[in-house]
């Protein structure tokens, strides 16, 4: 390879401070450590949770960062220790790890790990490698890691716990969606809502992950799915992947959590919120059928009031849950999925609506914000 052991300079989109555009800068990555692996990032997508750091609501940050989540690519170099990969390997980076030993992983409860530092925003979990030290520098000084991935970088320095090995003819333009988005929406419906065949499914929110929740639905095998979205624009995506009816909220005049409950004759068997915001976590609660019905939270939105809830409403027999990274284990459940995409379960190019070079990503963050994009992918 050549860079083995040695400082790679390459480009990298730094957030500086927040509410600015961040900056293509030269980067210089160190080589990994012992248990570490560094990664040169092929494709990467823009999600909403790369925004939040630098969200001027967010309460606390770290600046600057380089930030991203959602890539893949193929390993450079590997350092001391690391026994499952190799340079060459197609890999994708994952911000939730998966350690194997802990108490979490070895349980089939849940899909986090010791790993993630449960004590703290997620979001600002992870921000230096394990020895407290950062193997980004730019203009003389350190940069944060984001999420232990930090895919915004043409090369990046992961921990082998959040690495997940991939085949080798894997389209990496289109996995790298696995890393969050995809797998969030699918995971959740599959995993965590346990959606039932012949249900009915209220999805709240028809971004990346939304849109991914239908696809899991359908799969899973429910009769009704309803899709609920501000932007009408998105019913006509929603429908070509499972959506059997679609709301605007906007359009309706009486809250939407009322109108499902008359579509359905007295509620949603399941409610899905991946929009996030008090107003949509309320409404996806409401809308659930009282007896046994299910409301599962993925959706954050910075700098929310949250929801408040009455006992009543869950004496009632509805429940309500939250879902991160779909309930997946990372390392052992990312290979599969992507074997699942090449073997066309599912249609990640349904979600691809643009693809840009690397240098356009603050475009690629407009085009999201203005709900103009599901996902776009920026190829280096």
């Amino acid at each position: 390879m050549g860079t083995k052991g040695k400082v790679i300079k390459c480009k990298a989109a730094v957030a500086w401070e927040a509410g600015k555009p961040l900056c293509i800068e030269e980067v210089e990555v160190a080589p990994p450590k012992a248990h570490e692996v560094r990664v040169q990032i092929i494709a990467t997508a823009v999600c909403h949770s790369d925004h939040h750091p630098i969200d001027p609501k967010a309460e606390e940050t770290f600046l600057p960062v380089i930030l991203g989540h959602e890539g893949a690519g193929i390993v450079e170099s590997v350092g001391p220790g690391v026994t499952g990969f190799k340079p060459g390997d197609k890999v994708i980076p994952l911000y939730m790890p998966q350690c194997k030993n802990c108490k979490l992983c070895l349980s089939p409860l849940t899909n986090f790990c010791e790993k993630f530092n449960l004590t703290k925003s997620p979001l600002l979990d992870q921000e230096l490698m394990e020895d407290k030290t950062s193997r980004f520098t730019c203009k003389g000084k350190p940069i944060y890691h984001f999420f232990g991935t930090s895919t915004f970088s043409q090369y990046t320095v992961v921990s082998d716990k959040n690495l997940a090995k991939i085949d080798d003819d894997a389209n990496l333009e289109r996995v790298c969606l696995l890393g969050c988005g995809f797998s969030t929406g699918y995971g959740a419906a599959l995993n965590t809502a346990k959606v039932t065949p012949g249900s009915t499914c209220a999805v709240f929110g028809l971004g990346g992950v939304g849109l991914s929740a239908i696809m899991g639905c359908k799969v899973a095998g429910a009769s009704r799915i309803i899709a609920i979205d501000i932007n009408s624009e998105k019913f006509t995506k929603a429908k070509a992947l499972g959506a059997t009816d679609c709301l605007n909220p906007r359009d309706l005049d009486k809250p939407v959590q009322e109108v499902i409950i008359e579509m359905t004759n007295g509620g949603a068997d399941f409610a899905l919120d991946c929009a996030g915001g008090s107003e949509a976590m309320r409404a996806a609660l409401d809308c659930v059928r009282v007896g046994w019905g299910s409301c599962t939270l993925i959706g954050v939105a910075m700098g929310d009031k949250g929801l408040t809830i009455s006992p009543l409403e869950l004496i009632m027999g509805r429940t309500i849950n939250g879902s991160s990274f779909g309930g997946w284990k990372s390392v052992d459940s990312v290979p599969k999925l992507v074997t699942d995409y090449k073997n066309k379960k599912f249609d990640l190019d349904a979600l691809v609506t643009h693809t840009l070079p690397f240098d356009k990503i603050n475009e690629a963050f407009d085009l999201l914000h203005q709900g103009k994009s599901i996902r776009t992918v920026l190829i280096f």
